[in-house]
């Protein structure tokens, strides 16, 4: 019979509160929120008015979204450093094309590329080869297209304006960029793991193009682009914001030219308007004097590629939560004079510099909720949730069940002795993953507030009428797509950031192949554009 309790010689009083001070140090309440939430609209207006600010809310120069009625040939469209399908970490090139039907459908081909990590780390230029390899790999394989070699072989001039025209490839790079036109975008810096050399400060799509002429492709990147919103704006009609919640995290939102004083008086400017703007939200607060900071927290930036960078992106990310749990628990494997968890022992993963994975974390919240009828409060907890969590004695045969499925993931996937595994030990694990899930979900929903607020669809703290129409927000990413009650954390944070009623006419849906299909809409776009 599987113990219910490790004995650790901590009295019951002591655990509980060293346990519920790690919690204090996670919880956000809705005041907390709402001055995060007013940083935030701080830092969009600082970027919009100038350039080099950490939220560097880019000009995308995409002036329109489309609104499923378009009808278009074949473009490609590419996603660059994308999560894959049903995990939560994972660096890919996804090469898609896509044929836009009408009626908001479209029909699209697509293939993923597993990106190496010697190739995050080398050269710029053996990593975009790489990617141009890949587009050849896809166009060669896969498309309707057919082979993209240049009839051309003169490196100077390797289009042949006599044959077919090349094939028009829209970019979603899932870096930071400084955006000078649709199809031109300075490299600001790498994030996620990659750290390729001589790329900063470069053109990216210049990067690309460079690597297509090298192999006498005939295919030209025509538009880099931020493609969940306009994949969602096609399928839905319209599109306010895309979102971006998966390994790494981002968005882009439809705003008024006139706000974007940064242009000074170039011609877009005077055109007016409205411009797709892409925040690089993953930057908001660096200085991290609104984010709720934790010693766990530090720990990882610490030992990250890059550290005081990308603060958001680190709280709120797949790529991240594993490690702030793992964090978390090795600090209670090691607690003083007695080990709170797992008896003192640890493992290879556990000992392991990101040796937990954010999936880990869903499978075990995943056993936990399974079966049950769970709201979600308005702190973001579940209704289950009476005794402490540690009182696994109080706890039903349905949940001791449940904690039996989590003990035995934590075996299997932790490489841990089941002797050395409690269900006390199974309840802390999906607690501490809980904690971390929950505050990246809240914070999350400061970014959707943050919006909303600045493009006038509501007021911070609620009092805005409730609108006439749905307002459509297209999101993509592993994290909302599977992490169990992602969304429904999320929408208890925008809740009570902007009111019920603005609330409950924000529809979220998945962006349908958002970043590699919203990519090739933008090239179609780029190429009426007459780019």
């Amino acid at each position: 019979m599987t113990k219910l309790a490790a004995l650790s010689g901590v009295s019951v009083e002591a655990e509980r509160k060293i346990l519920d001070d790690i919690e204090d140090q996670f919880r956000l309440e809705e005041d907390a929120l709402i001055e995060i939430t007013k940083q935030f609209l701080e830092d969009f207006r600082a970027g919009l008015g100038e350039y080099n600010h950490p939220m560097a809310m880019i000009p995308t120069f995409v002036t329109g979204v489309p609104d499923g009625t378009e009808t278009g040939n074949e473009s490609v469209g590419t996603h660059f450093a994308s999560s894959e399908s049903g995990t939560l970490t994972g660096f890919w090139r996804r090469v898609c094309e896509v044929t836009l039907l009408g009626n908001h459908e479209f029909s699209m081909k697509q293939q993923k590329y597993k990106v190496s990590e010697a190739l995050k780390t080398g050269e710029a230029s053996v990593l975009f080869d790489y990617l141009a390899d890949s587009v050849d790999a896809f166009l060669t394989e896969h498309s309707s297209v057919g082979s993209p070699i240049s009839p051309s072989h003169d490196v100077a001039n390797p289009f042949d304006t006599i044959s077919a025209p090349a094939v028009p490839l829209g970019l979603t790079f899932s870096f930071p960029v400084e955006q000078t036109a649709l199809n031109q975008g300075k490299i600001l810096t790498w994030t996620k793991g990659f750290s390729a050399k001589n790329a900063v400060g470069n053109d990216v799509v210049g990067l690309l193009q460079d690597a297509f002429n090298r192999k006498h492709l005939h295919v030209r990147c025509v538009a880099l682009t931020v493609g969940t919103l306009l994949s969602r704006a096609y399928s839905a009609g319209s599109c306010l914001l895309g979102g971006i919640f998966g390994t790494g995290t981002n968005g882009a939102y439809v705003e008024k030219v006139d706000n974007i004083t940064k242009l000074g008086d170039s011609q877009a400017r005077k055109e007016g308007g409205l411009m797709i703007i892409n925040t690089e939200w993953g930057a908001f607060n660096n200085t991290r004097t609104r984010l709720p900071t934790t010693p766990y927290d530090n720990k990882l930036d610490r030992e990250s590629i890059n550290p005081r960078y990308q603060a958001f992106e680190k709280f709120i990310s797949g790529m991240y939560l594993g490690e702030i749990t793992r964090n978390i628990l090795l600090a209670l494997i090691d607690a003083a004079p007695k080990p709170l968890l797992f008896g003192g022992k640890a493992s290879a993963p556990l000992n392991t510099h990101y040796g937990i994975d954010t999936a880990i974390m869903s499978e075990v919240e995943e056993a936990w909720e399974s079966g049950r009828n769970t709201e979600i409060k308005a702190n973001g907890q579940t209704n289950w949730q009476s005794a402490h969590f540690t009182d696994v004695e109080a706890l039903g045969p349905q949940d001791h069940a449940r904690l039996e499925r989590i003990r035995g993931i934590l075996v299997q996937r932790l490489l841990l002795d089941p002797e050395d595994v409690s269900l006390r030990d199974a309840a802390t694990v999906r607690w501490a993953a809980s904690l971390v899930a929950n505050r990246a979900a809240r914070l999350s929903g400061t970014a959707l507030a943050a919006v909303l607020v600045q493009t006038g669809h509501a007021e911070l703290g609620g009092g805005t009428p409730e609108p006439k129409g749905n307002i459509i927000i297209g999101v993509d990413g592993s994290l909302i797509q599977h992490y169990p009650n992602f969304q429904a954390r999320l929408r208890s944070s925008l809740r009570s950031l902007v009111g019920e009623p603005v609330e409950k006419r924000v529809e979220i849906d998945l962006a349908k192949d958002g970043s590699g299909a919203g990519a090739a809409l933008c090239a179609l776009q780029a190429v009426k554009q007459g780019l």
